[in-house]
């Protein structure tokens, strides 16, 4: 292959600080500090290190509705939800954790054959899926 992985993925946020903390607090990302960006007055991004070579670009954009449009699965646009890898058994185990506590997911792990899969919905309404390769 010629790729290694993905480098980021951006999305449109009203609330990057609610949304950087909840990302921290889970999954121990880096929050960088939030930017002017693009060439409209209020459009701002942030950088959320995820992973060692993973980001995600948050971009704050006044007026913007978009974030307020969450369907269900399917019904999302293009992109329709976020999978995330687990760096090990323990790291997926302490994520599934951090996120029960938060109310961000009630737990259940899918067995998708070739790897275990737990879903989560971010402060934003995004659907993530945090996901553990089986050996």
């Amino acid at each position: 292959m010629l790729l290694d992985g993905v480098n980021h993925i951006a999305w449109i946020s009203k609330d990057v600080a609610r949304l950087g903390a909840f990302y921290a607090a889970v999954f121990d990302a880096e929050v960088g500090p939030t930017r002017p960006h693009g060439d409209e007055p209020g459009e701002t991004m942030t950088i959320i290190r995820i992973g060692p070579r993973t980001e995600l670009n948050i971009v704050t954009i006044e007026g913007n509705t978009e974030p307020d449009r969450q369907t269900p699965m399917w019904g999302r646009g293009r992109i329709d939800h976020v999978g995330l890898g687990a760096a090990d058994p323990a790291a997926f185990e302490e994520i599934r954790r951090r996120l029960v506590e938060a109310g961000a997911s009630d737990g259940h792990v899918n067995d998708f054959g070739g790897a275990l899969s737990l879903f989560f919905r971010d402060p934003d309404g995004l659907e993530g899926e945090v996901l553990l390769p089986k050996d």
